[in-house]
């Protein structure tokens, strides 16, 4: 399956103008992203959106935190972790990079890379995100919304996560980012775009595969006491 965790969420007219076009161009699972500050209201969405795009797709909310306080990105992940099917936070800053990775209750440390001229990883936090299985998030829209030397720099900054990626076997995921509905490419452009960085269609399938692993872990979060071990119910 085609999943994106990461489409901006607005109004509800927008979102269901998003939801159809991606429909449409081929994914099949979709995540509406708030910040800390609109999420709660976002939730209120969810019925009217249901109604609207019932067997049209599937969707649900990502929370992604954007801050540098370390403590507030503590507090909203805590707050918000059983209301949200994916929390990720915005990277870009390296204490926030660092933070967000040895935090098992977050999902995805988004665009370690943003505003730095380098990836934002190195071995020691490749090291973290495997050992706390935060999955590191690649947008599409980096891409989309620069030219030139920017987006050589971004491309470059994907390579090096891509060479993290291969030695040390973190989570990885890929997302559009979208706002509108021209943000939205096709399944198939999308993976030629991300082929032509670099990853092979393998490495871009695992990604889709990680994607849709995260929403499922997050189902039974409640019921799992580390890793692997899930609470059951005693019948006996």
């Amino acid at each position: 399956m085609f999943f994106d965790l990461n489409i901006k969420g607005s109004s509800l007219e927008n979102n269901i103008k998003l939801a159809i076009q991606a429909s449409d161009y081929g994914w099949e699972h979709i995540n509406f992203s708030y910040n800390q500050n609109e999420f709660k209201e976002a939730l209120k969405l969810r019925d009217n959106l249901k109604d609207s795009l019932d067997d049209i797709i599937d969707f649900d909310y990502t929370l992604e935190i954007k801050s540098t306080n370390i403590n507030e990105i503590r507090k909203h992940a805590n707050n918000f972790r059983s209301r949200a099917s994916c929390i990720s936070v915005v990277g870009g800053d390296l204490k926030v990079n660092r933070a967000v990775l040895e935090n098992i209750k977050i999902d995805v440390l988004s665009r370690p890379y943003l505003n730095r001229f380098d990836s934002g990883m190195n071995h020691v936090l490749a090291k973290e995100a495997v050992r706390n299985n935060v999955a590191i998030e690649i947008c599409f829209k980096d891409i989309l919304r620069t030219y030139l030397a920017p987006r050589a720099k971004v491309i470059s900054n994907f390579r090096d996560l891509y060479l993290l990626y291969r030695k040390f076997d973190f989570p990885l995921i890929l997302s559009s980012r979208a706002e509108s509905v021209f943000d939205i490419k096709t399944v198939h452009d999308f993976i030629n775009v991300f082929t032509q960085t670099g990853l092979t269609a393998d490495e871009i399938d695992k990604s889709f595969k990680t994607s849709e692993e995260i929403l499922k872990f997050n189902e039974n979060r409640q019921d799992l006491i580390l890793k692997g071990v899930r609470r059951v119910d005693d019948e006996a």
